[in-house]
C-alpha cells in the first residue's frame, strides 16, 4: 500500500519590531513556498506550504529565530491530497 501524496497549507502570523518590518518582509519574499498576504506595521500574516507538517514547523521556528521577529505563530493547517486539487 502506498501513500498518498499530500499537500500541506498552512497560515501564520508573524509578529515583528516595527523598526525591522521591510527586513523581514524582503527575508520572507525570498522563502519559496511561502507568501506574503498581509502585512502592517507590527503583524505579517503569510501562507507557507509543504509535503509534510514537519517542514512548515521547522521553517516557522527559524523564522521566529530571525532578528525583529518577536513571534511566529501558527493559526491554521489544511492537508489536501494532490490529486483533489490537480497536482
Amino acid at each position: 500500500m502506498t501513500a498518498e501524496a499530500t499537500i500541506h497549507i498552512s497560515s501564520a502570523v508573524v509578529s515583528v519590531l516595527p523598526q525591522r518590518r521591510d527586513e523581514v518582509l524582503r527575508a520572507l519574499a525570498a522563502l519559496t513556498d511561502v507568501e506574503i498576504h498581509q502585512a502592517d506595521v507590527s503583524k505579517i500574516v503569510i501562507v507557507m506550504e509543504a509535503t509534510e507538517s514537519g517542514i512548515l514547523g521547522s521553517r516557522l521556528a527559524e523564522i521566529g529565530s530571525w532578528q525583529g521577529v518577536l513571534a511566529a505563530n501558527m493559526v491554521f493547517e489544511q492537508v489536501e491530497r494532490l490529486a483533489d486539487i490537480g497536482g
